[in-house]
């Protein structure tokens, strides 16, 4: 795997779970709820957990292509403002956009 493709892959990969919250009513797309809808709050959290899903599996592939890097709270503070920016468009789909029907 080159280092080109594992970074294409974290990028999709923070993209799709910054969403996820945002389209489904199970947590973690995987678990059904009992109540019918989530809050926002709740959808929050489960954004916190997948931010550090998504930051686990680039740690992984940082550790496989070579020596992890030091990262310091400039770097969190940076990853976490990306993945706040890519969870966009499903915020706007979920709470800004006028469903019919």
């Amino acid at each position: 795997m080159t280092h080109t493709f594992s970074v294409w892959l974290v990028l999709i990969a923070a993209f799709v779970a910054a969403n996820l919250p945002f389209i489904n009513e199970r947590w973690l797309a995987v678990v059904p709820r009992r109540t019918p809808q989530k809050t926002l709050w709740m959808r929050v959290a489960e954004l916190v957990v997948l931010y550090f899903l998504v930051g686990a599996l680039g740690l992984v592939l940082e550790q496989r292509a070579g020596q992890i890097a030091p990262q310091t709270w400039e770097f969190y503070a940076t990853t976490g403002a990306l993945f706040l920016t890519l969870a966009f468009p499903g915020f706007v789909y979920r709470y800004l956009y006028r469903h019919r029907g």
